[in-house]
């Protein structure tokens, strides 16, 4: 059986990818994705502690299917909004965007 802290140790790693990709990056996808990341670097420790926590219960498991469902639709609300910002700028660069500038 794996140990807790080497779980603990992957979702640190891919949060720490996950923030870079956000505080580096121009293009809003990809900033999108490393948000992704991030957020699946929580589910992972989320699943890893109910799996030592509390292994017999199912409300682990549920809230990870819940999590992961709330994560596809903020992917496709996500996705959305990059085509119409796209539609109307021409660029998904995130500095270029000025639609929120007064």
């Amino acid at each position: 059986m794996v140990p807790l802290g080497w779980y603990l140790v992957v979702a640190a790693l891919l949060f720490a990818i996950g923030a870079f990709g956000v505080l580096a990056r121009k293009n809003a996808i990809a900033i999108f994705i490393g948000l992704e990341i991030m957020f699946n670097a929580a589910l992972l420790n989320a699943v890893a502690f109910w799996r030592y926590l509390h292994p017999t219960q199912f409300d682990g498991t549920v809230f990870a299917i819940v999590i992961l469902a709330v994560a596809a639709a903020e992917a496709a609300v996500g996705l959305a909004v990059f085509i119409a910002v796209y539609r109307r700028f021409g660029t998904v660069d995130a500095d270029e965007i000025t639609l929120l500038r007064g």
